[in-house]
């Protein structure tokens, strides 16, 4: 059984917490937006967001399927000669939300590894918190989970010290606790 994280991390607890909160909210919009941009790219409406360009200020330019490419050949194993071609002009908004998820994913497995780690959790509650970055509206459930979890552990061991401390005080010993005449 793992040991039961220290009283003196209890306030980096609460700011690793905190981090891991705004990153699996920004993580879990990436990813909404991540999955609506594939479905826009690689179902059969092939589509592509673009800022900018020939088509205005935000516009969608089509994407060409390559020679023998059918929707669902992107999807299966063995068929990666499949390429899609880009006719946009302009800045590639889908490509920015591809790249941005990417590397803010990064940064919420950095939270979820703060967050395990200080809470001193078995290793596959670390793969369940990095489900969350991959899996859509996990990140969401997840946030909700462990904060309610956490806060609720936090303050429940607080208060447990605290009582367990207030029956060993010598203060409490010293004070006269009668008035005599």
């Amino acid at each position: 059984m793992p040991r039961a994280p220290k009283l003196a991390s209890f306030p980096a607890i609460r700011g690793a917490l905190k981090f891991y909160q705004v990153c699996s909210i920004i993580t879990g919009i990436g990813l909404l937006l991540l999955v609506g941009e594939m479905i826009l790219k690689y179902t059969p409406i092939h589509v592509e967001l673009f800022l900018g360009g020939s088509g205005g200020f935000l516009w969608f330019a089509p994407v060409i399927a390559g020679p023998g490419c059918e929707w669902w050949s992107l999807f299966a194993p063995m068929t990666n000669d499949c390429e899609m071609i880009s006719t946009g002009d302009g800045f590639n908004l889908s490509l920015f939300i591809l790249v941005a998820h990417g590397w803010f994913y990064v940064v919420y497995l950095f939270s979820c590894f703060r967050v395990w780690s200080l809470m001193r959790w078995p290793f596959s509650r670390f793969i369940v918190l990095a489900l969350g970055g991959i899996v859509p509206l996990l990140s969401f459930f997840m946030e909700a989970k462990v904060g309610r979890e956490v806060t609720s552990y936090l303050k429940t061991r607080e208060e447990s010290e605290l009582h367990s401390q207030a029956g060993h005080s010598t203060l409490t010993h010293a004070i006269p606790t009668e008035n005599k005449r």
